[in-house]
Order: C-alpha cells, then sequence, then structure tokens
C-alpha cells in the first residue's frame, strides 16, 4: 500500500466478511488504484489515509452499519448499497460472484448519479431493532415447541385444540394426571417442556415491555401509534427501522419502499400490474399487513371516514386486497404525519390538487 498515495484515491467498494475485507478503489479517472484483502484492522488503518469526505461504498449487511459509523467518524462519507442494486453492476455476471468481483461491482454501482443507497442506522435503532428481532426468535421457538409437544402427546393417544390457549390450559393437569399411560420419563420431559414454554413467555413479555417503553419516549412512535391497525410493536419497529421519513421524496416511494405496491410489467403505453413487489424490510411490511387486518375486520364497528372506506372496498374487491390497501395507506399517512409534523385525523379529507381540479372543470365546459 507504499506506493498508493491518499489523494489518488477518489471511491472505494468494499465487500465485507467477518475477518477480511476486499477494497477496490479507484481515481478520479476510474482507473483501479487497489484491489486487495485486507484484514479489519489494516482496512481501518488504511480508511485512516484517505482523503476527507472520499465516498467508500459497502453492501448493506451484517455489521455493515458500524462499519458506517466507524467509517463516518473518520470524515469518509460511507454509504450502503441494497445487494441487488450491486448485482447488475458485476462485470462477470452471477456465474462470477467473488469477493474481488463484488467489491468492483460496488465500487461501480457507487458512481451512478441516480443510485439509491441505505441510510445508515444509529446505535440506538440497532439497539431497539435487536429487541424485535429477539422477540420474534422468541415466537418462532414458541410456536416450534408447541408443536412438538402436540407431537409428544398424539403419540400417547392426547389430541387437544388447535389454540395454545386450549394446550395451555390442560398440559399441566395431563402431566400430573396419573390415569393416562405416560410413562415416567415422558412426563418429566413434558414438564421441562413446560417449564421452556413458561420461560419464552417471560422473555416475550420483557421484549414487550421495552417496546412500550420506546412508544413511550419517542414522540414520532406516538404519533404512529395513534392510526388505525398500528399498535405500539409496529410503530416500534418503524422508527427503529426508517428514522427519518424525510429521506423518501413522497409517501408512494415510501409505500414503494416496503413492497406494497403493485409489481409492473408495463410495454408500449399498456399498463400490466400483478401482486405487491414484496421488497423493502419484510418485518416492517408484515406487521403492517397485520395490523391492516384487524383494522378491517372491525371497521364495520366505526363510523370514521377511513372505516367506511374499508368497508366499502371489502364489498367491492375483496379481503385480502382491502387489507393490502389500508397497509398501503397507512405507510402513505405515516409519512405524512411524520414529516409534516401534523396529528393523524381518520375523518381527514385530503385537499384537491388545484392544477387537476382545474383541468377537469375545464374538460367539463
Amino acid at each position: 500500500m507504499s506506493e498508493i498515495t491518499p489523494s489518488s484515491v477518489a471511491r472505494v467498494g468494499v465487500d465485507l466478511s467477518k475477518r477480511v475485507y476486499h477494497v477496490h478503489a479507484v481515481d478520479l479517472a476510474g482507473r483501479t488504484v487497489l484491489a486487495k484483502a485486507l484484514s479489519v484492522e489494516r482496512f481501518f488503518a488504511w480508511c485512516a489515509s484517505l482523503p476527507s469526505g472520499c465516498l467508500v461504498a459497502m453492501e448493506a449487511c451484517g455489521g455493515a452499519h458500524y462499519v458506517a459509523r466507524r467509517l463516518r467518524l473518520l470524515s469518509l462519507d460511507a454509504r450502503l448499497i441494497a445487494g441487488h442494486f450491486v448485482t447488475p453492476y458485476r462485470r462477470a455476471g452471477r456465474s462470477g460472484k467473488n469477493d474481488a468481483n463484488d467489491a468492483a461491482a460496488i465500487c461501480e454501482a457507487a458512481s451512478r448519479p441516480h443510485m439509491r443507497f441505505v441510510p445508515v442506522k444509529t446505535a440506538e435503532q440497532q439497539g431497539q431493532l435487536a429487541v424485535h428481532r429477539l422477540r420474534e426468535g422468541y415466537k418462532a421457538e414458541r410456536t416450534a415447541l408447541i408443536n412438538r409437544i402436540r407431537g409428544l402427546l398424539a403419540e400417547f393417544g392426547m389430541v387437544f385444540a388447535q389454540s395454545p390457549e386450549a394446550l395451555r390450559k390442560v398440559l399441566a393437569g395431563v402431566i400430573e394426571d396419573a390415569g393416562n399411560e405416560l410413562p415416567g420419563v415422558a412426563r418429566l420431559a413434558l414438564q421441562r417442556a413446560h417449564l421452556h414454554w413458561i420461560d419464552i413467555e417471560l422473555q416475550m413479555a420483557w421484549c414487550d415491555e421495552r417496546i412500550a417503553a420506546h412508544v413511550r419516549a419517542d414522540a414520532r412512535a406516538q404519533k404512529a401509534a395513534a392510526l388505525l391497525g398500528i399498535g405500539p410493536t409496529t410503530a416500534s419497529a418503524l422508527v427503529a427501522s426508517v428514522g427519518d421519513l424525510s429521506q423518501f421524496a413522497n409517501a408512494r416511494q415510501f409505500g414503494a419502499w416496503l413492497g406494497l405496491v403493485p409489481s409492473q410489467n408495463s410495454s408500449g403505453g399498456k399498463a400490466s400490474l400483478g401482486r405487491i413487489t414484496k421488497r423493502g424490510d419484510d418485518y416492517l411490511r408484515t406487521l403492517l399487513i397485520q395490523g391492516a387486518k384487524s383494522a378491517v375486520m372491525s371497521a364495520s364497528k366505526r363510523s370514521d371516514r377511513i372505516s367506511q372506506w374499508l368497508v366499502q372496498l371489502k364489498e367491492r374487491v375483496g379481503w385480502q386486497k382491502t387489507v393490502v390497501a389500508l397497509a398501503n395507506k397507512n405507510a402513505r399517512i405515516l409519512w405524512a404525519v411524520l414529516t409534516r409534523e401534523q396529528p393523524f385525523d381518520a375523518n381527514h379529507v385530503p385537499e384537491r390538487p388545484a392544477a387537476r381540479y382545474n383541468m377537469r372543470a375545464q374538460a367539463t365546459t
């Protein structure tokens, strides 16, 4: 690295891994000045010699936000790129994937003037998301444990209702009942499984307490939780995942980022729309859709403008499309509420754009 002067590097692409970072650096003319694998310590020492404001791009992956924060402390312009935006710039194509080609593709993708970058999360945001990730892991573990208990009981001819609450009510009694044919070792196994279930519930309760505390302490999360179909979990996940919604130019862009808009296969001026794209954050999109299901189910019990719209839409297009439509509407409302500093109003009537209104008025006359 001694032959490379700091001023000769204009842009850097980095392919991250656990112990080795592959670096691809170019100068202002786009000529490669460094293509080498560096250890983590040598990488940060080399970055310290780069000129202030030098662009250092990485794929958004595990540990990338930490690396970006550390590089920004060195006065570097650290940016993250989604992996699917990097693939088209790999010169060897899909069949030529390796660390060196990935680093070169990242460096090339970062040079595009219209490239979309992933905002770097703060340590506080990632801390809150850690609670959400643990909660989701506990949920999956609980489901697996309940299914395991049901399978063990079924081996001895004991089958109960599908609800977890129904199994919870009878499980302790089944373990203690001497009238069934459960052998002693099976009772001990089921007893340990029952205790594990209780422990998982306690861990999930702790996660819910931390999420509720986050919502109480964050004004943006409180505004988000006021929407129909958005509870504390969704509000906390939104603030922790997205942060500043002003990074999106408009509400439509935010809905598209979440993958709640139809996919397109249009050509020749003919629009052809398909299913939603399902891009972006899977966890946040799932929470929005789950909350929308609850709001749609209870829409007939409310008289506000949005609920009446849901009732009419459900009759016209069906249950599933109504749920997705509400999730998309909630995403757009969230953008408006959190960027314009306005409280949520379920009876809000949006203003008709003046230009479109004038065009329609002229057409009728």
